[in-house]
């Protein structure tokens, strides 16, 4: 009974939630997973470090197909600045990989923490 009513639940809870707001929750997510990471630099596994970077560059890859797709109803100008801050991402990933201190991370970070915040704020 109890994990019906879980499974209830979530089921709502998805349907209530905007696609901005779902947006600005995994950009959140994966600034958090980030920020752990470089948090904890020098006790965190390569894997770890490997595992938060690439659910950022996937999240923004989806992003970024999503945003600069021909259907999407979103002005030309916002598309192009959507996709040169995605090449930014995947080029400060690829950086933040090869990083020995963890710095790199503090843009990601950033970037992540900084749209999650307009999503929210365009979604109310």
């Amino acid at each position: 009974m109890y994990k019906q009513a879980a499974q209830a639940y979530q089921k709502t809870s998805q349907v209530a939630v905007s696609p901005r707001e779902l947006e600005a929750n995994l950009l959140m997510k994966a600034a958090a997973r980030l920020q752990l990471v470089k948090d904890e630099w020098k006790q965190s596994s390569l894997a770890q470090r490997d595992d938060a970077l690439t659910y950022n560059r996937k999240l923004w890859t989806i992003l970024v197909t999503s945003a600069t797709n021909g259907d999407n109803p979103l002005p030309q100008e916002i598309k192009n600045n959507i996709a040169s801050l995605g090449v930014f991402v995947f080029k400060q990933t690829m950086e933040a990989m090869a990083d020995e201190e963890g710095n790199k991370l503090n843009s990601l970070i950033s970037i992540n923490r900084a749209i999650a915040e307009g999503l929210r704020a365009r979604a109310e």
